[in-house]
């Protein structure tokens, strides 16, 4: 079994490739620093966890659930270090680093231990909210110990009769005189008990009346109430899942426990995006990660093992054959181009192109989820027999990475989205946004690849407008198409990019085009079988 290393020089160099030099106080030396020091303590620490914890899964003993062996001193450490509060303003004991170095750190983390990092990653997020939505004294009770570690935090959206569709949310939060008190069901709340924090604030989104989401609040439920009695909040169990042993995912009863309202009432569903937003691209990551750590095996392996022969009559090993190498430089493309995307998406974001960002993030939410399946089915193949088994570790691969298509928002709802929304609203701010992105890149190479594959996507885009539910997938796979050409071509004109990668460049540059061309037309055939025209 590969022993797990961090690809610390492909995350830094995508960032700075992405435009991270314009993110306001960015430092390239200091992110350099704090990736390699974190890819250390992940290889060293949390890396060794991955494989146990997957063996021997998370148990609920007496309503409580107790984590994997070892997993308890390896997150007091990470806690200790200081790593839960990265991005944690200074003024509550964090460090006040960016997006974009806990975008490195958390891809590392998920490579490392998938599982572990679901349990703590949501800790970043439930901050930025705070900091968004909650009232001082909220941020000046609840940051402090999320940054020690001391507490953890879930997000308590998705219900048995509700899971994309919020507006059939049915937990309540009433108005008493004691407070607010919220009582109902959760379900598939990943860290939603757990035996490494003391504490655990559960962000829950629920009903104040029956107007739709205008209706929904976000309620602050912590576990153990101030006075050291926990609150009315129980584990009824715990998901038995294809992957992610280690992470527990559990069906949660709110039984009148007490909660505070976060932000007004109303704005439950503004202060969740805040939090889901960099969830996604934390997602995306996720995927990449998995890409990354499917091309490492199977190129170490298909390098070692000796099959067949070569033209000359000699044994070669593995990698020498064109199918094979075929698939491993496939593995490698899927998570370079998703991580670049990803990173495109974020340095948006944090510049200010908020129009941008809002049309990258479901893309990049779809092109890295998909990307750590891919690849790690493609090095499932290149090992063969081996790749099925355990041993090699790439069937957890799969089973890990096979989520990350499913939750915070399924990608056909992400599709859905980018075809309707990402194309219609504010008179289609954010597809402009878009178009406006990779024209710059064509004008910048001066080439008429990419400008002739713009025009297909524009074209596409207005088939789409006019039948978006019709073509909805194709049109999110065209638009992946179109944002990993823009990288290619890039990569392919710039002399200082590392040698692997440009060596890939030529072979995506010629490949992208042609599937670009073939999905738009077949999106064209499909709205023309439902009767759309065009």
């Amino acid at each position: 079994m590969l022993p797990f290393a961090a690809p610390v020089d492909d995350i830094l160099w995508s960032l700075e490739f992405a435009g991270a030099a314009r993110i306001p106080d960015w430092d390239g030396t200091l992110t350099a620093e704090i990736t390699r020091h974190f890819a250390a303590f992940a290889q060293g620490r949390i890396a060794p966890l991955d494989e146990a914890g997957d063996r021997q899964g998370c148990r609920l003993h007496n309503g409580r659930v107790f984590m994997p062996d070892g997993f308890d001193a390896v997150f007091r450490d990470l806690a200790d270090d200081g790593w839960l509060g990265l991005t944690a303003p200074e003024e509550f004991g964090g460090q006040g680093m960016g997006a974009a170095v806990q975008a490195a750190t958390s891809e590392i983390f998920s490579g490392a231990c998938h599982s572990l990092q679901m349990v703590t990653g949501l800790v970043p997020g439930a901050i930025r909210l705070l900091m968004h939505f909650g009232s001082a004294d909220q941020q000046a009770r609840f940051i402090p110990p999320l940054v020690s570690g001391d507490w953890l935090a879930t997000m308590c959206l998705t219900e048995p009769g509700a899971g994309s569709d919020l507006s059939a949310i049915r937990t309540k939060a009433e108005s008493t005189a004691q407070g607010w008190r919220v009582t109902g069901e959760k379900i598939f709340i990943s860290g939603g008990d757990q035996n490494l924090s003391g504490n655990i604030l559960h962000l829950v989104l629920a009903r104040t009346g029956p107007d739709g989401t205008r209706d929904l609040g976000l309620f602050a439920c912590p576990a153990v109430l101030a006075d050291g009695v926990r609150n009315a909040v129980s584990v009824t169990r715990i998901e038995e899942k294809m992957g992610l042993h280690a992470s527990p995912t559990c069906q949660m009863a709110f039984d009148s426990a007490q909660g505070e309202l976060i932000g007004a009432p109303g704005q439950g569903l503004a202060a969740m995006f805040t939090l889901m937003n960099h969830a996604r691209l934390d997602v995306a990551l996720q995927g990449v990660a998995h890409a990354a750590r499917a091309h490492a095996v199977a190129s170490a392996y298909a390098a070692g093992r000796v099959q067949g022969r070569g033209a000359d009559g000699q044994a070669v090993t593995l990698d020498q054959h064109a199918d094979v190498r075929r698939m491993i430089d496939e593995a490698d493309a899927l998570a370079l181009s998703a991580r670049a995307l990803t990173h495109s998406a974020l340095v948006a974001l944090e510049t200010g192109n908020q129009a941008l960002a809002d049309f990258l993030t479901p893309v990049a939410k779809v092109c890295g989820s998909d990307a750590g399946t891919q690849a790690a089915e493609l090095a499932v193949q290149v090992l063969g027999g081996y790749g099925y088994l355990h041993e090699y570790r790439v069937e957890q691969t799969y089973r890990d990475a096979r989520i990350c298509a499913i939750y915070e928002g399924a990608n056909g709802i992400h599709a859905a989205t980018l075809a309707t929304r990402g194309l219609s609203h504010g008179g289609g701010v954010q597809a402009d946004a878009f178009a406006a992105w990779i024209g710059q890149i064509a004008d910048t190479l001066n080439g008429d690849i990419l400008h002739d594959a713009l025009r297909e996507w524009t074209d596409l885009r207005g088939v789409t407008a006019s039948a978006p539910r019709d073509i909805a997938p194709l049109f999110m796979q065209v638009t992946i198409a179109l944002a990993e050409l823009g990288f290619w071509l890039r990569v392919a004109d710039d002399d200082a990019t590392p040698v692997r990668i440009c060596a890939l460049a030529k072979g995506r540059c010629s490949l992208l085009p042609g599937q670009i061309a073939h999905l738009a037309a077949q999106a064209r055939i499909m709205v023309q079988l439902a009767g759309g025209g065009a």
